[in-house]
């Protein structure tokens, strides 16, 4: 037997699949030095966090540090390592119950030389666009 259609728009499954997911992503940035990075912030249901994509391909390890930052002031983060391959990898914040409008939530990436001995490679946001705060920084 099928759904009525108005039970079908009232869902929050789509497809069957599962619930859909939101991804609000600030651009793709390359630094001079070869960090390359896109940060997201993610909503599925009743559920916010954040995510970064990266590639490094300095040669060397680095750190990064994400930033979720919602409503109220509330700010969650996350540190990740990135080794010296050049492989795509993730780094995602805990995820945390949505509060309040989801415009209200930014996302914000910083890659750093491992263990802070260097300076700020790149910069990426989730609400950055190209030439602004999002782009690379340091020197």
């Amino acid at each position: 037997a099928k759904a009525p259609a108005a039970e079908l728009a009232d869902s929050s499954l789509l497809l069957g699949l599962g619930l859909a997911t939101a991804a609000r992503c600030g651009p793709e940035l390359t630094s001079p030095e070869g960090v390359e990075a896109q940060t997201c912030v993610l909503t599925q249901g009743e559920e916010t966090w954040a995510r970064t994509y990266f590639r490094n391909a300095t040669g060397g390890a680095m750190d990064s540090v994400l930033s979720l930052m919602g409503p109220g002031g509330r700010t969650v983060q996350m540190r990740c390592a990135g080794g010296a391959e050049d492989e795509p990898g993730t780094c995602e914040t805990p995820r945390e119950r949505t509060r309040g409008n989801l415009d209200a939530y930014t996302a914000v990436a910083e890659f750093a030389s491992r263990a802070g001995s260097g300076p700020l490679l790149l910069r990426s946001a989730s609400n950055s666009s190209p030439g602004n705060s999002g782009s690379p920084t340091g020197s």
